[in-house]
Formats: structure tokens, sequence, C-alpha cells
């Protein structure tokens, strides 16, 4: 970690944030899931901005069998910006001993380090080329931890941005703060609360994380010439708590088709609807949920194989199934062949909607894929084509899907906030949520 530019343009010197602060901004953090992961890289801009975001998060990847690999961008040589050339060199040559040394402390001496050797302070004049390493080294990360990069420090952001951009839409993608809990305030718009997840360290954890930190002395003791320490008590205090944040940093943009293809060029089927337990009693409930026995049209996006078609086909007069893979379109109109009332297509959302009027809109694992602006439009569509007392059916995964924009539950809170649509039957337990709402 080296130390950002203490001045603003227009404010001055930036005011110090205590780390009591952040105490009730920590208290209501959700917990980081414990997800079982094949693959982590983390990405740093500088030795030591991994061990102070994210030791502990790293150290319980680690224990639990996860290889971990660490790519550095710079050696942190310009720490102290008044170096001589051949002085920062060997501040450079410093920093990557410690790095090493800190990773022994933590227990985890086996953590492979990619140097990169980039210029300290000057990412942003090598994007192009970061870009190509960074994509090399996440090609097979099914999780990544990044700097933040709305941190106040311009190596960080380039760092986490570049990571986020050029990262596998299947990785897992999250990032740690490290000058945001100095500079930044909890009330700050540019924090992502909503996004904020905490693991919460062992007393072991935080003992081998106190003795990575102590590792990187460069960094603890006074700079060359007196000046003060780039890791100053207070800093020090934000990285001393029991639990560590990390944001989660989903996509951008809807999850591609290209990616849901390639799941059912793989296998017949993906998800295996149709022998799972988590997919048949998800299916049972959702139906239990519906409070009226039949219904006339109904539609059904992101059909898939169909299992949940043949479902409504029982209590429908019409439906009308599509998804955007023709392999799947394929299976679903082949399982449905023999009713009549089916009705399978290929298209995708919002786009291919049909106008209505309809009496029962389903929308099953489906939501959380859409970015804002596609859900947004979904959401109107559909409104706009159920008839007045029409039903829509939500049902969807709770935990967040790497391809996701969202998770589910936050795809059901704009449901619920629409001024159309009023509440009918909610279910949630610790796997999925399902909500049944009606148009006024």
């Amino acid at each position: 970690m080296n130390g950002p530019v203490r001045e603003d343009s227009t404010t001055g010197p930036r005011t110090i944030t205590d780390e009591a602060a952040w105490t009730p901004w920590l208290d209501a953090v959700r917990a980081f899931p414990d997800e079982a992961y094949r693959h982590a890289v983390v990405l740093a801009a500088h030795p030591d901005d991994e061990t102070l975001g994210a030791s502990g998060l790293l150290q319980h990847l680690h224990t639990a069998g996860v290889p971990v690999e660490l790519v550095v961008a710079t050696d942190g040589e310009a720490a102290f910006p008044h170096l001589s050339a051949s002085e920062r060199a060997e501040l450079g040559r410093v920093r990557r001993r410690e790095l090493h040394e800190s990773l022994r402390a933590q227990g985890m001496p086996d953590v492979p380090v990619r140097w990169l050797g980039l210029p300290d302070s000057g990412l942003a004049a090598h994007r192009d080329e970061l870009a190509a390493v960074l994509a090399e080294s996440l090609a097979d990360a099914d999780v990544c931890l990044v700097p933040w990069p709305g941190d106040p420090h311009p190596d960080h952001q380039v760092v986490g941005e570049i990571g986020l951009r050029v990262a596998p839409v299947t990785t897992h993608r999250w990032s740690y703060p490290i000058w945001m809990w100095h500079w930044l305030l909890p009330a700050d718009v540019d924090v992502p609360r909503e996004r904020a997840f905490g693991h919460r360290l062992t007393s072991r954890q935080r003992e081998l994380k106190a003795a990575g930190v102590a590792a990187f002395t460069s960094q603890l003791d006074p700079a060359p010439g007196g000046g003060d320490p780039i890791l100053s008590a207070a800093m020090l205090r934000h990285f001393a708590r029991d639990h560590e944040v990390v944001f989660r940093e989903p996509p951008r943009h809807s999850a591609p088709i290209d990616r849901f293809a390639e799941l059912y060029a793989g296998g017949v089927d993906p998800w295996n609807v149709a022998e799972s337990w988590y997919e048949r009693r998800k299916r049972a409930v959702a139906l239990a949920c519906l409070p009226d026995r039949d219904y006339g049209t109904v539609v059904e996006p992101a059909c898939g194989l169909g299992a949940l078609t043949l479902d409504l086909a029982a209590r429908a007069g019409h439906v009308i199934a599509f998804d955007p893979v023709a392999a799947a379109v394929k299976q679903a109109a082949e399982s449905t062949a023999h009713l009549p009332n089916v009705e399978i297509r290929q298209g995708s959302l919002p786009a291919d909607l049909p106008d209505g009027p309809l009496d029962l809109a389903v929308f099953s694992e489906i939501l959380y894929y859409l970015d804002d602006g596609d859900l947004a439009d979904t959401v109107t569509r559909t409104v706009a084509a159920l008839r007045p007392g029409g039903q829509l059916l939500a049902v969807h995964w709770l935990p967040w899907a790497a391809e996701a924009p969202r998770d589910g539950m936050d795809a059901h809170r704009r449901l619920l906030a629409h001024p159309d649509l009023d509440p009918l039957v909610a279910h949630t337990d610790e796997q999925f949520v399902v909500h049944v709402l009606r148009r006024r």
C-alpha cells in the first residue's frame, strides 16, 4: 500500500476518518458467503495491499484447500517519492522480500506470487499491458479479489477496474478497500454499502494477519529522513478489527446468451432440473403459492427445458414459453409436444415478451441475470401486458450467481416496489424466495 495524495483540489487537506466512525456501518454488513471455490486469484497494486485488506479471507480460502494465486502489479518502489532511482530500486527489492516473508508469517508460504514489475504510481499509462497480463492470470479463476476501483489511490483504481473488466463472466468478483477507511466516510455516496459483505476473522486469523502486517517494516518504520510512516497507527486500526469487508462486484450488463448456450451444449440438463431436490422442491413450492387453481394465458420466459412449463400447462388454458437458447427450445418443444395448449418459442427478455393480455407471468431463475435497464424494461412490459387482476409469479435462488448483476432478493425487492403490483404471497427460505404479486 502506498500513500495517496492527501490534498483535495477544493477542500485542502483531507480529514482522517477515525475507526470508530465505521463501527455502526460495519455491524450491519452481511456475512461473506461460504461457497466452494476451485481457484482464487488475488490482485494487488502494491505489496501489502492484499494482506491489509483480505488476509483473513485469504487464510480462510487457503485453509479450505482452495489454490490461491497472488498477482502484484508494482513493487511499491514509489512509496517515498523523494528517493533517488537507485534507492527506489532497492526499496522495490525490499518490498518483494517483505511480501514473501509476510505470506510465510500468515501460514501461506506456498502461495505463488506473480510480480508484474510495472511502474509504481504510473499504472494508468500501462493499461493495455496490465489488461493482457491480468486476463491471462484470471482465465481459470472462479473467484477473484481486486482492489476496490473506488479507492482513493490511482493505482488501486486502475488494477481494480481492469481486473474486473477482464475477469471471465463465470468468475465471482470481489473487491477490497484500503484507503477508503482512512479518507472516506460511511455516508459518502461512493461507498457501496449495499454490496458490502464481511468475513469475521477467528482469533488465529487475526494473530496471523498481525504477523503478516508486521513483516512490512518499510511501511511501518518512519520514512527515510524521518517522515511519517506509510502505515500510521491510525491507519493500522482499520485493519486490526475482527472482520474484513469486501464488495461484491457484479457484471454491469445482462448475462450473455452465449454463456447459457455453452451450458446447454455441455449437457442435456445443465441444472439437473428433472432430478435435483432443490429444483423439484422449488417448483412445487412456487406452484403451491399460486392462489388460483386455473389461469387463462400464461407466459414463462427463460423456460429452459420446460420442466416448469409442464406443470403450468396443467393449470392454464394457454402457455407461451420461450428461451434464448436454441438447444433448450428444441428440448422443451419435444417434451411438451403432446400438449396442445403449450407454445414454445425462441426469444429473450425483454424484447420478446408478448403484449398480452396475460393472466399470469412466471419468472423463474431469470430476473437476477438482467441488468438495471433490461430488468426495468421487463417489469414495465410485464405489468402493461397483465390484465387488471393478473398475477406475476417470481421464484429465484438466493445466492449470487457469478454471471448475475444482482442476487435474487434484489430482483424481488424491485418487483415489490412497483406501484402497480400488490403482494399476495411471500415465501422465503434459506435457498430461494417466492413472491406472487397482482396487478392493480
